[in-house]
């Protein structure tokens, strides 16, 4: 099949890992997403990257 599409299988290795990456970062931004709307409140790495960023906290 990849073949067809002028692939090779090495390729295709990579493009479905790449693949894999994009979809995982999708879900975990979407469900970090999803809390913060439903709770109101920020997630643990949130408050963490805010921290060593140097933000200031609003949710105190």
């Amino acid at each position: 099949m990849w073949n067809e599409l002028g692939i090779s299988g090495g390729t295709a290795i990579v493009i479905l890992i790449a693949l894999y990456f994009v979809i995982k970062w999708a879900v975990k931004n979407g469900i970090k997403e999803a809390y913060s709307a439903i709770t109101g409140k920020k997630t643990y790495e949130d408050v963490r990257n805010e921290k060593e960023l140097g933000f200031e906290l609003e949710d105190k």
